[in-house]
C-alpha cells in the first residue's frame, strides 16, 4: 500500500495559497478509498503485497518443520503452523506466498521482503533489537546426534561431553548453550547444520548438537546408524520459537494474537502432536 506524496509550489499571494490547499485536500480525499481497499484486501495488515501474506522460511527447509522442502503443501510442523496463523489472520491458503531467506539475514537489521519468517527462530532479547517476534509457538530443548558406534553414543553426562568433538552451526542458540554448559576446545563451529552433518559423517567430529526435532530428523534420515543420545535440560523450559517480523512492524500484535488463538483453541497442540510426536523419551545429560 502506497501513501500520497504532495508537493506544494511556492505561492505569491493568499489566493493562490488557498487554491493549493483546496487541491491538496481534494487529492488526499480521493486517495482514501484506494488505501482503505488495499487495507481491507490484506485484512487490516500492512503487507508486502496487498491481499497476500508473504511468509519466508529457510532454504532448504527440513523435516519435521517442512516436509520435502515444500512449505506450500502445508505438510510439516512449521508449514502447518504458518497456515493456521494465516487463517486466523483472514488469509486463504491461496493468498499465502512463500519466499526463502537465510537464517542470519532474517534476523539482521534492515528492511525485509517478507511479512513473517518461520524457521526455528529462538526469541532472545538481543535479536529483539533488530527484529520483532510473535508470541512463541513452540518450546524445545537442544540435543546431541551421533552414531551408534561413536564414543559419544554412551555418554550421559555434561562432563563426559567434554571428551568428544561436537559440531554445531554458528550463530545458533545451540552453540551458545554448548559454550555455557560444556565449553572447551572440543566444540567445532560450522556454517550450517549441513556442514556439521558432513563433518560427523566424515569422522571430523564425534557428534553434533541441534534442536531436538531436527536431531530426530537427522538421526533418522541423514546420519547412517544415527541416534539421539541425549538432550540438555533447561530450567526455563527450553528455547521458545517465534515468527520473525520486521522491526516495528504494525502487524506484530495481530500475528501474536493469531498464535495465541491457535494455542487457546487447541489447534496448535493438535499440530504439535501430529508432526512432533516422536520427540519424547530422550534422557537428559546430567
Amino acid at each position: 500500500m502506497t501513501s500520497l506524496h504532495s508537493r506544494v509550489m511556492r505561492v505569491l499571494s493568499a489566493a493562490t495559497l488557498l487554491t493549493a490547499a483546496v487541491v491538496l485536500t481534494a487529492c488526499t480525499a480521493a486517495a482514501s478509498p484506494t488505501a482503505s481497499s488495499s487495507s481491507d484486501a490484506s485484512h487490516g495488515l500492512t503487507t508486502v503485497t496487498a491481499g497476500k501474506l508473504t511468509i519466508a522460511t529457510g532454504q532448504p527447509a527440513y523435516s519435521p518443520w517442512v516436509i520435502d522442502d515444500k512449505p506450500q503443501s502445508g505438510e510439516g510442523f512449521e508449514a502447518a503452523v504458518a497456515y493456521a496463523v494465516a487463517t486466523k489472520l483472514g488469509f486463504a491458503k491461496k493468498d499465502v506466498v512463500w519466499t526463502r531467506t537465510t537464517f542470519d539475514s532474517a534476523i539482521a537489521p534492515g528492511p525485509k521482503d517478507f511479512d513473517l519468517n518461520i524457521q526455528q527462530f529462538t526469541i532472545t532479547d538481543k535479536r529483539k533489537q533488530a527484529v520483532d517476534f510473535s508470541s512463541p509457538y513452540y518450546t524445545t530443548a537442544q540435543a546431541i546426534v551421533t552414531t551408534k558406534s561413536s564414543p559419544a553414543a554412551s555418554i550421559t553426562t555434561l562432563a563426559g561431553l567434554r571428551s568428544v568433538k561436537i559440531g554445531v552451526a554458528t550463530g545458533t542458540t545451540t552453540y551458545t548453550l554448548l559454550q555455557k554448559v560444556v565449553g572447551g576446545s572440543n566444540i567445532q563451529v560450522f556454517n550450517s547444520n549441513d556442514d556439521a552433518v558432513l563433518a560427523l559423517k566424515s569422522g571430523q567430529v564425534d557428534a553434533i548438537a541441534t534442536d531436538l526435532p531436527t536431531a530426530f530428523y537427522l538421526a533418522d534420515a541423514e546420519v547412517k546408524n544415527g541416534v539421539v543420545s541425549g538432550q540438555f535440560s533447561d530450567s526455563s523450559g527450553g528455547d521458545q520459537f517465534g515468527f520473525v517480523l520486521p522491526k516495528g512492524s504494525p502487524n506484530t500484535a495481530k500475528v501474536s494474537a493469531a498464535v495465541d488463538a491457535i494455542t487457546k483453541d487447541g489447534e496448535l497442540a493438535a499440530i504439535t502432536k501430529k508432526w512432533l510426536s516422536t520427540t519424547v523419551n530422550v534422557p537428559d545429560f546430567n
